[in-house]
């Protein structure tokens, strides 16, 4: 996600990040990138233009879907996730935190049927709690430090409906001691947290983000039982 990406914007990214720190909103640089970007993709480290390959990979493997199952994409960026599971049926929530990530993404699929909006996951609406069939998670908790991690965590979770599906796809890491960030990999401790706050791991998956940068990532599905 970062390794890749021209030194200059690996530093520039790193230096948003602290700042955002140093301010107490963490999560405050995703609209100063999206905005400094100007529509150019590829001044956004995580926007391929395309579905994450392993989103679409599980996609692939569990259709059919129920018609018009509730879906939200945390943190969609420019949409391809989101569009991904609108062409299944979903029917689809996405949101960002950043107004230029929603506008681009309106503007790159004016005629979608996926509800894009602005929210912030640290603030989410109370009619979305336990509200969505299938929540996909990519890479928005490792973008945040570790001191708000726990509350992060239970904000993902809170959004699962009763027999519903979260898919989280993340970097992790093999120790417990703070990584250097961003981004900060997920801990086996930290992603025990779905499931102290009620969901069940059903399948892990580990992979390498990319051939010359071998960085390790995950792919966790959990489901939450229809009783709580």
């Amino acid at each position: 996600m970062f390794e890749q990406q021209p030194e200059k914007l690996q530093l520039h990214i790193k230096q948003l990040a602290t700042e955002a720190l140093q301010t107490a909103e963490p999560s405050a640089w995703f609209e100063v990138l999206y905005a400094e970007a100007q529509g150019d993709a590829t001044q956004v480290p995580w926007a391929k233009l395309a579905p994450h390959p392993y989103l679409q990979d599980w996609l692939t493997n569990h259709q059919p879907f129920a018609s018009r199952q509730k879906a939200l994409i945390i943190g969609c960026g420019l949409g391809d996730d989101a569009e991904a599971l609108a062409k299944l049926g979903f029917e689809v929530t996405a949101f960002d935190i950043s107004p230029t990530a929603i506008a681009w993404c309106q503007q790159r699929f004016p005629n979608s049927t996926v509800n894009y909006l602005v929210a912030d996951l640290f603030a989410l609406p109370e009619k979305w709690h336990l509200a969505f069939d299938f929540v996909f998670e990519c890479r928005n908790i490792q973008a945040l430090p570790l001191n708000v991690r726990f509350s992060v965590i239970s904000s993902v979770t809170s959004l699962v409906a009763l027999g519903g599906t979260l898919l989280v796809i993340t970097r992790v890491r093999d120790t417990e001691a703070e990584p250097n960030g961003p981004p900060w990999p997920l801990s086996d401790l930290e992603l025990q947290q779905f499931e102290s706050l009620g969901l069940q791991q059903v399948e892990k998956l580990v992979f390498l983000e990319s051939e010359q940068v071998e960085v390790k990532q995950v792919r966790i599905e959990y489901q939450r039982h229809n009783s709580i």
